[in-house]
Parts: structure tokens; C-alpha cells; sequence
């Protein structure tokens, strides 16, 4: 697939989600790295976006819950270039019901060329870089030259 350039600007789109045994942990990270948080937009899936709200007094815009469909919505923000990162503190210990969502959310973020953490070590990395602050150039999919070539005979 060919690829194109996206910009990304100085204030990133930041989703945050969290599983139940793993909300906990994000609330604490982000009560630590508020001030940074709240340089960028936020959102999240849910619950753990009206928690993150109220337990950092950020402005946080929540989706749907995860399993009723938040992870999808998620999804196609990223798909459609409105995500820049992706914090998600998943449990891989625990099996969950809509393990199929979240593969296919953590697949659109690898696709679409997000940063992604999984925990918060690299969710701290991913906060602390200079990148954070910065305008970045990104490559992703050339969706359109995709598009016309696939219905090019059509």
C-alpha cells in the first residue's frame, strides 16, 4: 500500500482506556502526569473516561463503554486520523468478552502508525518525549490512492 505524510500537531489527541483491573493504575499515572495531560485533548472509552475526569479535573471526552462498542468508536477515530496516541492499560491476564475489539483496536493503531503503551513504563515514556510537545510528521496509509486504485475499473 502506498503511504502519505500526516501532520501531527503540538497538541496531540490522547486516548486513554483502561481495563477493569488495569483502571486503577491509570487513574493514579494520570493524577501524576496531569499537568501534562492537560496540554493535549483527551478521551477515552467510557468509564475510565468519566473517571479520568473526575479523578484529574481534566476535560475528557468519553465514549461509548468499551465492550458496548467504545473500543470501535475508538477505532474508527483512529482510523479517520483523529487519534494521535494511544494509552491503553489492558490486562493480559484476563480474558475478556470483547477481546476481539481490542485486538482490532490495538491492529488500527499499528495500521494508522500511532504510538501506543500498554503499561505505564511506556506510557511515561511516551509522555515524557520532546515529541510530545512538538509538531511530528508521521507516515500512514494513502487511503485515497488505495480507494481509486480499488475502483479504478468500477
Amino acid at each position: 500500500m502506498d503511504t502519505t505524510h500526516r501532520r501531527i500537531g503540538q497538541r496531540k489527541n490522547v486516548a486513554l482506556v483502561a481495563h477493569d483491573h488495569r483502571k486503577a493504575q491509570l487513574l493514579g499515572w494520570a493524577r501524576l502526569r496531569r499537568d501534562r495531560l492537560a496540554s493535549h485533548q483527551l478521551l477515552g472509552t467510557g468509564t475510565t473516561g468519566v473517571m479520568l475526569a473526575r479523578s484529574t479535573g481534566l476535560e475528557v471526552d468519553s465514549l461509548m463503554s468499551g465492550p458496548l462498542g467504545g473500543d470501535q468508536q475508538l477505532g474508527a477515530r483512529i482510523a479517520e486520523g483523529r487519534v494521535d496516541v494511544l494509552i491503553f492499560f489492558w490486562d493480559p491476564l484476563e480474558a475478556v468478552p470483547h477481546d476481539p475489539d481490542v485486538k482490532a483496536l490495538l491492529r488500527l493503531a499499528t495500521v494508522w502508525n500511532i504510538p501506543v503503551a500498554c503499561n505505564a513504563a511506556s506510557a511515561d515514556f511516551l509522555i515524557e518525549s520532546p515529541l510530545m510537545n512538538d509538531v511530528y510528521d508521521t507516515e500512514v496509509p494513502d487511503y485515497e490512492a488505495y480507494f481509486a486504485e480499488r475502483t479504478r475499473d468500477f
